[in-house]
C-alpha cells in the first residue's frame, strides 16, 4: 500500500465518522421532538457504511497480487437510514397537544445513553484515523529526510 493510499484511506474514515458525529448529535438534539415536518415523532437516525472497492493503479507497470481481495481501501457512506427496528416510546400525558384519543404521546426512539455511547466510538474511531495519518505523514517525512 502507498503511502498516499494510506492518507486517503484514513481520510475516508475521518470523513465518514464526522458525519457519524453529525448524525448522533442530530438525534441527541431531537430526543423529546414529538413532531416534525413529516409528521409524527422524530425517529433515531443511522449511519450506513460500505467499504469502498478497491481500483487498479493507473500505472500499467504496477501489478499487484489478488487485487480484488485487498482490503483497507477506506470507507464511504451509502446512506443515513431511519431506525425503525426500536418503537416509539409511549408516555402518558393527557395535556400534551400531541396526545392521542387515550392521552398517550409518541416520543421519539433515541436512547441518549446508547446516543453518548455511539459518540464514544465514533470520537475514538476519528482519533484512531488522524493517528494513522499522523504516522503515515511521519514516514513520508522520514523517507525524504533518508533520500537527502
Amino acid at each position: 500500500m502507498s503511502l498516499f493510499r494510506s492518507i486517503d484511506t484514513s481520510g475516508s474514515g475521518l470523513t465518514a465518522q464526522r458525519l457519524r458525529l453529525d448524525v448522533i448529535s442530530n438525534n441527541i438534539a431531537n430526543a423529546n421532538s414529538t413532531r416534525t415536518k413529516e409528521g409524527g415523532p422524530y425517529r433515531r437516525q443511522m449511519v450506513v457504511f460500505m467499504p469502498r472497492k478497491y481500483h487498479k493503479p493507473r500505472n500499467p507497470f504496477h501489478k499487484l497480487p489478488n487485487a480484488d481481495k485487498m482490503v483497507g481501501q477506506g470507507v464511504r457512506v451509502i446512506g443515513i437510514v431511519d431506525d425503525y427496528a426500536r418503537p416509539l416510546v409511549m408516555k402518558y400525558d393527557p395535556g400534551h397537544p400531541d396526545a392521542n384519543k387515550d392521552g398517550y404521546v409518541a416520543y421519539p426512539n433515541v436512547n441518549t445513553v446508547t446516543e453518548m455511547t455511539d459518540m464514544i466510538d465514533a470520537s475514538r474511531a476519528y482519533e484512531a484515523n488522524v493517528t494513522a495519518m499522523n504516522a503515515a505523514k511521519s514516514m513520508m517525512l522520514k523517507a525524504l529526510e533518508l533520500s537527502k
